[in-house]
């Protein structure tokens, strides 16, 4: 008599979604009765604003469009390109080999771009942002066997304008209407909620354009999909589109920089803990999968997507709260930090069944959504608005230069292993809550900077 083992493939509870949307929902429906409540001592709320802001609402609406389209062009590619590169063969050693060189190129080139970005303007960035995808796009929909190296340096030099133009392009717009402090701290984080529900929607997208029954025939449509959202990228960011005039020439700038930038002490910190989380974000999107399918566990990695990006999108509703009540900034991302490194350093040392690993890549994310419009809030306090792109641009080459490094010792020479790198990130976690709290302590008293409030 045969024995017939069943095999079963891990998914999340539909009731999980459910817990994550209510959460959002709530989270955003109360905010405007607690603010109302505080209205003497807290900022209004982001649908409380009279009549008068209706410029900064009209911004604020437009900025968010493009950038949720930008978002849906990062993440399409994020979402099915492994799908790709598998369709045409490209062996593991082959993907090590392209994403060496996507962060070499991010390094050694995109680390420069926003000091280009701070002289030349940020809608002109953003413009190049979108022009690298329609040429990719167009790159691999016109070839049949695309040049993956080509694509790839282009891809990263792209998500690495991303990491820092729409932003910089938020604040200088903000800034130049004269809009109120409080209406650039919603911006930041409507920039974070919005970027992960477009993630999400991208993969919705990618997966009804490839479909699972006609892959061959499919595998191009994502490339077209890119084609048209990066048109329509290019248009809504050129409408109305009159230049950003040349405030400082390059000498100019580059003495502005070393004063402003290089030589103040809180700026390195906050650099340092910009870092820190970038490297951690990237540790664990490269890891997470094979995480989960350790020793051969099946899991539907489509379905926990979604949810770890709505977990982003719950922590991002928390920073209103935050703001709110009133707590430094500074004191939460220590919190925050501190939370997000005992995560990984239990990821990396203990072996775990998968929902519960599942709940801590969750709570990661929870914080990763908390902590970023609150770094954005602090560089706004801190940094110029015209150095901002080269502050945010040069913060991020320490860490595609450590992810660099770990990725030839781990893909050539198997000199550490993956709970090593997740180890590292741990630690640059706990280093980036260090920094936080020795920047409150150097941090600006009164707790203000010099735009308006």
């Amino acid at each position: 008599m045969g024995v017939v083992i069943e095999s079963s493939v891990w998914e999340p509870s539909s009731s999980v979604y459910i817990f994550i949307f209510l959460s959002c929902f709530l989270s955003l429906s109360l905010l405007p009765y607690y603010l109302s409540k505080h209205a003497p001592t807290k900022s209004p709320s982001f649908s409380d604003h009279p009549t008068s802001s209706s410029p900064s609402l009209r911004f604020q609406r437009h900025f968010l469009l493009v950038y949720s389209l930008a978002s849906v062009l990062e993440g399409l590619w994020s979402v099915y390109g492994e799908l790709e590169l598998v369709y045409y063969g490209i062996s593991k050693e082959e993907m090590v080999s392209f994403l060496c060189i996507g962060f070499g190129a991010a390094l050694f080139v995109g680390s420069f771009l926003g000091l280009l970005s701070d002289i030349i303007g940020q809608k002109k960035m953003c413009l190049v942002f979108c022009i690298l995808h329609l040429i990719v796009g167009i790159w691999k929909r016109s070839t049949s066997g695309p040049s993956f190296w080509v694509a790839n340096v282009l891809l990263f030099l792209a998500t690495s304008i991303f990491s820092f133009s729409f932003e910089t392009w938020a604040v200088v717009e903000h800034d130049k209407q004269g809009h109120r402090q409080d209406s650039l701290n919603e911006t930041f984080w409507l920039m974070t909620f919005f970027e992960s529900a477009s993630w999400i929607g991208s993969q919705v997208i990618g997966n009804w354009l490839v479909g699972t029954n006609n892959l061959e025939k499919g595998i191009a449509s994502p490339s077209t999909a890119a084609i048209l959202l990066a048109i329509v990228g290019i248009i809504c960011i050129s409408r109305d589109y009159n230049g950003t005039p040349q405030t400082m020439t390059i000498k100019d700038y580059r003495v502005s920089f070393y004063a402003c930038i290089l030589g103040d002490r809180r700026i390195w910190l906050l650099a340092c803990s910009q870092a820190c989380i970038h490297f951690s974000i990237l540790v664990f999107w490269i890891l997470w999968a094979p995480t989960l399918v350790a020793d051969g566990r099946e899991v539907y990695l489509g379905l926990i997507y979604p949810c770890l990006l709505g977990a982003r999108m719950l922590g991002s509703s928390m920073f209103p709260w935050l703001i709110s009540a009133s707590l430094r900034t500074e004191d939460c991302l220590v919190y925050a930090f501190i939370v997000q490194g005992l995560l990984l350093s239990i990821i990396a040392y203990d072996y775990q069944e998968i929902g519960v690993l599942v709940t801590q890549f969750s709570l990661f994310h929870v914080c990763t959504g908390l902590i970023l419009p609150s770094l954005a809030r602090l560089r706004t306090m801190y940094v110029p608005n015209e150095l901002r792109g080269g502050m945010m641009s040069l913060s991020l080459a320490p860490a595609n230069a450590a992810i660099l490094f770990i990725l030839m010792q781990r893909g050539y020479y198997r000199t550490i292993e993956n709970a090593t790198m997740i180890a590292f990130a741990a630690i640059g976690l706990f280093m980036a809550a260090g920094c936080m709290h020795v920047l409150k302590r150097w941090g600006k008293q009164p707790y203000q900077n010099w735009h308006k409030l």
